[in-house]
């Protein structure tokens, strides 16, 4: 679950894992351009960037509480007995679709604990305590094991005899796929993370250009719920996005009936946003 940060005193906007992935899902579908080559596999592509949080659910309808602050455990702020969990099950749900959706969730995963195989200076393992690391170790190397033998299947797979599918498995290829869930992942995590008064302006490196190359976009606020992008990846000249959420408030858990009941009954709120070019 992500907790989006508001102003002194106003309530928190709660957002689901698969609210934050659907808002993924519109930017990869969006995704493309004559600079930007567009996610490929399409259908397998969008597949899993909508779903590669998937091992959220369970966790999210019913979350565990930060004491320090009264409120759901804020994403990697989550404990390891749990996270670890959802990094596990997020592959595990997507490899039943196809191994390649399974495959780019697994290194999703791994990619977390360990900055985003050098492309982020966020390294979530860091944030592990000392007693905790072997279950988040046990973890990565299953995930290491699941690469390899994904990674098997597929060369395998029929398909992998076509040309065009055999790519896939080319490491500037698949890198390029890995760096575009990467890219949408981040940028849904700009707006669902931060209130809109409090958002910047932010760099996104190794946005892939194709495979061979990366750009750094940078997003600024422009005047309301506008935002400009330069260089601009999207086909559209400008498109407009939206997320949903819920707002609760420190504390709320203890005489409301739980975070559960809490959630299941908060009235839907939407964020929208419009992104154009610089």
């Amino acid at each position: 679950m992500i907790i989006q940060t508001a102003p002194g005193g106003q309530p928190r906007l709660a957002v689901m894992m698969y609210e934050h992935t659907a808002l993924a899902h519109q930017l990869a579908r969006s995704f493309g351009n004559d600079r930007f080559q567009p996610p490929e596999p399409s259908d397998l592509m969008f597949h899993v960037v909508l779903h590669h949080d998937a091992g959220w659910a369970e966790l999210d309808r019913n979350p565990v509480t930060d004491e320090t602050t009264g409120l759901p455990y804020n994403l990697v702020d989550t404990p390891a007995e749990y996270i670890t969990v959802t990094s596990r099950l997020s592959p595990e749900y997507n490899q039943r679709q196809h191994p390649f959706c399974g495959l780019l969730s697994s290194m999703h995963s791994w990619g977390l604990y360990n900055g985003r195989y050098g492309l982020s200076s966020m390294v979530l393992i860091d944030k592990i305590p000392p007693q905790d690391r072997p279950l988040a170790q046990r973890m990565l190397d299953g995930e290491l094991d699941r690469q390899k033998r994904l990674k098997a299947e597929l060369a395998q797979d029929p398909l992998a005899q076509d040309p065009t599918a055999s790519a896939w498995l080319e490491e500037d290829r698949l890198f390029q796929s890995y760096k575009q869930l990467q890219f949408f992942d981040t940028l849904a995590l700009y707006f669902n993370r931060t209130h809109p008064s409090q958002r910047g302006e932010v760099a996104f490196e190794h946005v892939p250009l194709s495979s061979r190359q990366d750009t750094t976009i940078t997003v600024r606020p422009r005047a309301g719920d506008v935002y400009e992008l330069s260089p601009y990846p999207f086909s559209a000249g400008s498109a407009e996005f939206a997320f949903a959420g819920r707002h609760i408030e420190p504390g709320q858990h203890e005489k409301d009936g739980g975070w559960a009941s809490i959630l299941a009954g908060a009235p839907t709120v939407w964020e929208r946003f419009r992104l154009t070019p610089a």
